[in-house]
């Protein structure tokens, strides 16, 4: 069980959320960060669907009930400290709102360049 106690204060809402890494289930490769307070928790224990709360509207974000793409959770991991959450999922479409597989499509070089290094999502 995550420990909420230790989660960083919305700022809308005041309630303790926690990070939640979404990782694809097959590849490994990471998708998305998003937040969790205990409601998403406890929605995505119960229905094995990805549920996360968002910040800016201050209140749960059911992954995939506007765009489609949802996350079916195949396995949940907390770390050590039980203040971070890691999803396996199955993702349907894209992951990032801007209709990339991941959210984390652009590459950073020493210099500071910025790459986008893969094409959206139709």
């Amino acid at each position: 069980m995550p420990n909420f106690d230790a989660g960083v204060p919305c700022p809308k809402t005041g309630q303790p959320l926690l990070p939640a890494i979404a990782q694809d289930a097959t590849t490994g490769r990471v998708l998305m960060l998003a937040w969790m307070n205990r409601e998403a928790w406890d929605e995505t224990i119960s229905g094995n669907r990805a549920v996360y709360f968002s910040r800016s509207r201050g209140k749960l974000w059911r992954k995939g009930d506007t765009s489609g793409h949802a996350q079916v959770v195949r396995e949940i991991r907390v770390d050590c400290d039980a203040d971070t959450i890691l999803l396996s999922v199955e993702q349907t479409g894209a992951a990032c709102h801007e209709n990339y597989e991941s959210c984390f499509f652009r590459r950073v070089d020493p210099d500071g360049t910025t790459h986008i290094t893969e094409e959206r999502i139709a």
